[in-house]
């Protein structure tokens, strides 16, 4: 195994590499496919690559699929459980048909049952980093929490986290039980922890940052040169940041981030990882392909001065990409 760095993520005690494997796109959802269509054989072959490289933080959701994602981690991770941090998310409300219901379920009895569904799911005994996923409207974050707090002790749940809320709904969560990471887009092109207050309150409380999306779902890559690049059913086409004007507004600034890669002699893909880790982040790019894999872990070897990290940022200032980074509908679910 490579001697890939580790760090504490927040203050509860767990240990992750500084860099985690997203692996949402390695089965399709609800019918669409989520960044192109995935083998199942290389996306395993991705998983333990990883591992390999020293990358064993994955991070899975019972909304991908919905549930199958779940089902192929347990497929890659054999008998291996043990060599894995895995975290999983729940709260997109899954039936008993399996099906999405697109409604937002935070209620302690759905917390419990979802929990107990991953961990079938998993082929698991325990879930080390268990998220919710959205926060619901309709239920006090205080319940939701404390239903996550009863799994840490049982034993079910080894961490808590949230993924996309505001400082204030952060703040009301700690207080009932200690959230270990708060899961949030952020990349050169999402910008917003920054501004809303976010980081600070993660900094004050001595909670870890992991940063989904790090390559702007794919974007900083600069291998999307039009928005036909995106395969027909792919998601991101009903992304504003990618549509119409935005689309060609937002791509200037990918060439502008690939002369600055290519100077330092290395990937866009690795810039743009490069520049969360430099930000105290755990970034999990998403890949489901052994080569990008390799390529995202090299990142953590790049290390960006003060001077570059300024020009990087001066080239990108919060708020440069033009459009939202979802459609209204799921916009809607972020608790801002």
């Amino acid at each position: 195994m490579s001697s890939i760095k580790k760090i504490k993520l927040g203050s509860q005690g767990l240990e992750v590499p500084v860099q985690g494997l997203g692996c949402m796109g390695m089965t399709s959802l609800a019918g669409n496919d989520i960044y192109g269509q995935a083998n199942e054989t290389e996306s395993i072959a991705t998983i333990h690559r990883a591992l390999e490289l020293g990358v064993n933080f994955l991070d899975t959701a019972d909304l991908y699929g919905p549930l199958l994602n779940e089902r192929l981690l347990q497929k890659a991770l054999g008998t291996n459980r043990e060599k894995y941090i895995v975290a999983t998310k729940f709260g997109y409300e899954v039936d008993d048909d399996e099906q999405l219901t697109w409604r937002i379920n935070g209620q302690p009895d759905y917390v419990k049952k979802s929990a107990e569904r991953s961990l079938k799911n998993l082929g698991t005994d325990y879930i080390d980093l268990y998220y919710l996923h959205r926060v619901d409207p309709e239920t006090p974050i205080e319940d939701t929490v404390g239903a996550m707090a009863e799994l840490v002790q049982s034993g079910k749940v080894r961490y808590i986290g949230l993924s996309e809320v505001s400082a204030a709904t952060l703040r009301k969560a700690h207080a009932v039980h200690p959230v270990t990471a708060v899961q949030t887009e952020y990349s050169l092109f999402e910008r917003s922890p920054e501004d809303n207050g976010i980081l600070e309150t993660l900094h004050e409380l001595g909670i870890g940052f992991v940063s989904y999306s790090p390559l702007g779902r794919g974007f900083l890559t600069g291998d999307i040169k039009t928005p036909d690049d995106f395969p027909a059913n792919d998601f991101r086409r009903t992304i504003p940041r990618f549509q119409g004007e935005n689309f060609y507004k937002n791509l200037e600034l990918v060439t502008e981030i690939g002369k600055l890669a290519s100077e330092k002699g290395i990937t866009p893909s690795q810039l743009a990882i490069a520049w969360t880790l430099a930000k105290g982040t755990v970034p999990i790019p998403g890949t489901k392909k052994v080569k990008y894999v390799e390529d995202n872990i090299a990142a953590s070897d790049v290390i960006l001065t003060e001077k570059e990290l300024a020009h990087l940022e001066s080239i990108v200032p919060s708020g440069a990409a033009l459009g939202d980074r979802y459609d209204q509908n799921a916009m809607a679910g972020v608790n801002l």
